[in-house]
């Protein structure tokens, strides 16, 4: 069934209806008629299936099943440098389809892409509907907020203050392997972490300042490995490795 978005401010499951953008797109795009199901979500965990009662300007809806999801196990948070191009979409949508419950884009020293207040906002409201659209696409009922991009010192004082494990992708010689962390972590801390910061740098990583300014606010170097990845190739790797750990 196609799934759409219904933002917590606008979620009354007494009075089921679509309008706007997800209207057009269900009535417009799609062809939905009376009587087809589809599926509503809030993007903190509740979906309810429901079919078309009539549809006009603003689609109205018949409640017919009301569902929960529970939050993942560890809540991972993705600092993402801004790469060239359009590779900040393909990571906002793969770390939504893995598992990230939020994504802060960082404006690194080395970030190509310029971007001011204006744009800064723009791109913001873009990415959060590239995430949007990825978690109606692959099922997640809890969306990731995107954030504002920040510089790398912004972003640790607007992000929250507490993470059971800080880290940071490094081609620094001291980095230590992911697997050799968490397994640190987990003879610590008697258990796994419930909430972890990844950060990844932009093309040619991470600056010296930034990353010692990262190790200040608690970021432990990890190597990704003798072969340098890309930026978006380094991103979903670590998530990845983060989601067959942590989330499950």
């Amino acid at each position: 069934m196609h799934r759409f978005y219904v933002s917590p401010e606008s979620w009354n499951p007494r009075a089921l209806a679509l309008s706007g953008a997800e209207a057009h797109h269900a009535r417009d795009v799609l062809r939905m008629k009376q009587g087809e199901k589809l599926v509503l979500f809030n993007g903190q965990g509740r979906e309810i299936t429901a079919e078309i009662v009539d549809v006009s300007d603003e689609i109205r809806l018949r409640r017919l099943h009301e569902a929960e999801t529970p939050p993942l196990k560890c809540r991972i948070i993705l600092g993402q440098a801004i790469p060239k191009g359009k590779n900040m979409e393909l990571i906002v949508q793969k770390a939504v389809e893995i598992g990230a419950a939020q994504i802060g884009p960082i404006i690194s020293d080395r970030t190509i892409v310029q971007v001011d207040s204006e744009s800064a906002a723009q791109k913001q409201t873009k990415w959060q509907q590239v995430a949007v659209e990825a978690a109606k696409q692959c099922g997640q009922n809890w969306l990731p907020h995107v954030h504002s991009p920040r510089k790398l010192g912004d972003f640790f004082s607007a992000i929250e203050a507490s993470f059971d494990l800080r880290l940071i992708g490094s081609l620094q010689p001291d980095a230590q392997h992911l697997k050799k962390i968490l397994a640190d972590y987990s003879t610590e801390h008697q258990g796994r972490p419930q909430s972890v910061l990844m950060l990844i740098g932009p093309e040619g990583d991470f600056t010296p300042a930034e990353i010692a300014l990262a190790r200040r606010h608690g970021c432990q170097p990890i190597t990704l490995g003798p072969i340098i990845l890309r930026v978006e190739t380094a991103a979903i790797y670590c998530l990845s490795i983060l989601s067959y750990e942590l989330l499950v």
